[in-house]
């Protein structure tokens, strides 16, 4: 099941013709990742404090299928895809009522204060044990 997060397209998301401007999709799936951490009851600034771990996009594979437009509704949905030690892969699609406006594959990595990777802390292996994996 995906974690849902919407969102309505302001003014200031669109270009001249009141479509959503690319690089703002990644602005919504990024806002979206962050609220899905929340529900899972992770906290990343507590998590950062007490472990020194902190998560960085690696990838991003994404695929602008149709526009969105000033004041649309959207859903962002965000499912687990796979994980490692220290990678986390997220599946993420933009979605105005059923039509699909955006897919993105997500690569997430964890990484120590000093840039290095890190192993995914234990709290948040603990609870993505527990989050079912998207198709």
């Amino acid at each position: 099941m995906a974690h849902v997060f919407e969102l309505r397209v302001y003014y200031e998301d669109t270009d001249l013709a009141g479509i959503v401007y690319y690089a703002n999709y990644l602005r919504f799936i990024e806002r979206a990742r962050s609220e899905w951490v929340r529900a899972l009851g992770v906290d990343q600034a507590r998590l950062r404090a007490e472990t020194g771990v902190v998560f960085a996009v690696r990838r991003v594979e994404a695929d602008y299928l149709a526009p969105a437009r000033f004041d649309d509704l959207l859903r962002v949905e965000t499912a687990v895809a796979g994980a490692t030690a220290a990678r986390l892969v997220l599946r993420q699609a933009v979605w105005r009522g059923t039509d699909r406006l955006f897919t993105a594959r997500v690569v997430l990595v964890a990484l120590r204060a000093d840039g290095r990777p890190a192993r995914l802390p234990a709290v948040l292996r603990e609870v993505l044990r527990e989050v079912p994996r998207a198709g």
